[in-house]
Formats: structure tokens, sequence, C-alpha cells
């Protein structure tokens, strides 16, 4: 395998987990019974699967972040940050912002994850899934996701046939964790071309399944959980991250 670059989308002004936000970049919430910042969970995790060199992708609120994390070596990592301030807005900007200052190249694999995510998954699992495959990007998935609202059924006058609240998709979903060869930087680029946005889920992964590029799902069973808004900040129950997460803090 080539090596392993941990990519962590962490610039993002959280506009979900306002007020909190106003204070806190999104990543830099307390969580749990010890109040260890979202963050270091997400170090803490690469570190544990031996993915040690780490870009941090960062803009608002930068500053917490680097006093908090320095250059890593607090948590045994290589950290480096990464401005995000991409000419192509959304998260494949962000990666390729990361490719166009050196943090990764065509060379690596870069284990992208989204900073708002809580999660145990095996990402050595994920990786040796991703090198088996030959895939040039895999997607971490899980199913079984509550929808947080109600589904109505309605007919043509506007009635309500049924109505099902917070169903649970049968469709496995993205849960914020992604591997890709360095090589699809160079299709990134090829697509960008005339776009102001560029996302890694809604563009470039149907991007690289249309061109014909090996393109894999990683179903996982793992514990995740979005903490990207003030309502799932707030249900968040610190028990469920100390029984699943305490193993990292020994680390």
């Amino acid at each position: 395998m080539n090596s392993v670059k941990g990519i962590v989308l962490c610039g993002g002004t959280g506009v979900r987990l306002r007020p909190i936000t106003y204070y806190f970049q999104k990543t830099m919430i307390p969580i749990g019974a010890k109040q260890k910042p979202l963050l270091e969970y997400v170090v803490r995790l690469l570190k544990f699967y031996g993915i040690s060199d780490i870009s941090f992708l960062v803009n608002y609120k930068a500053e917490q972040i680097a006093n908090y994390f320095n250059d890593g070596s607090r948590f045994n990592v290589q950290i480096s940050y990464i401005k995000d301030d991409p000419v192509v807005k959304g998260t494949g900007g962000s990666l390729l912002t990361a490719f166009w200052k050196g943090a990764i190249n065509t060379e690596d694999t870069a284990l992208v994850y989204y900073g708002d995510i809580l999660t145990n998954i095996d990402l050595q699992d994920l990786l040796h899934f991703h090198e088996e495959k030959a895939s040039s990007a895999t997607v971490a998935l899980a199913s079984g996701f509550t929808v947080r609202v109600g589904l109505a059924d309605i007919g043509k006058d506007g009635k309500i046939l049924g109505f099902v609240e917070k169903p649970k998709l049968e469709k496995p979903v993205s849960i914020g964790i992604l591997t890709l060869e360095g090589e699809t930087l160079e299709d990134m680029e090829h697509l960008i071309k005339g776009k102001h946005a560029l996302d890694l889920m809604r563009d470039v992964i149907p991007h690289l399944v249309k061109i014909g590029k090996p393109v894999y799902g990683y179903l996982s069973s793992a514990f995740w959980y979005d903490v990207g808004s003030v309502e799932a900040y707030e249900k968040l129950d610190p028990k469920i991250v100390e029984s699943r997460m305490a193993y990292l803090l020994k680390e």
C-alpha cells in the first residue's frame, strides 16, 4: 500500500452548531465525561490504527486547534496545518488545496476524515479492504441510519396517507470517512474546470464511478455519530462516549 496520509477536514464554521460555534471551532467542542475535544478522539483513532502523518485543513478558529494540538508530538503523531482557503469551495476543493500545498501527492493514499464525526471504526480494516479491492476510492458506510425527522406519504391532493416517525433507512449511508488514491486528485483537477464548488460525495465519487474507476463501499457495523448539529450534540450521551471510545484515551 502507498503511504497513508490522514486528512482531517476541520475548517468549517459549523453553522448547524451555532451559537456554540461562535465560541468553539466545531471540531473542538467538548464531549464525553472527560470533556475532551471531539478532534482529540479523531487524532487518537488515527494513531491507534497506525496513521501518524496527519494534516488538518483549517480555517475558522484555526488557532484553537493549533494551540491545543501543536505539532502533534503530545499524541505521538505528526500534525501539519493547511489553510483551507480553496479557490473551489466544498470538501473536494479542500482536498485539492491539500494537494496543491504539498500535504498529499499522487503516490499517497489519503484517508479523509470529516472532523465532526465520532466513531470507533477499524481504520486498518478499511485500508486493507481498500487495498484488496485495488480501489481508487472506498467510502465507509453504515446501515440502519435513523432519520431524525418523520417522513410522510402524501397523496396528490395533499392528504397524508401514512406517516413514519424517525424511520431507519434501508440503504447504507456515508459516515464521513473515505480513502482515495492520490491519482484521483488528477481526476479531480479535470473535474473542477468551470466549477466554483466541488463536493467529495456529491461530485467526486459519482464522477469516478462514471469514468470507470473502481469505487467500493466498506460496510461497517461500528459505532458512529454525526455531532454536526446542536440537536445531535445535546443528545450525545457522555456515557456512550465513554463506553465506546474510552480505550483511545489510554493510548
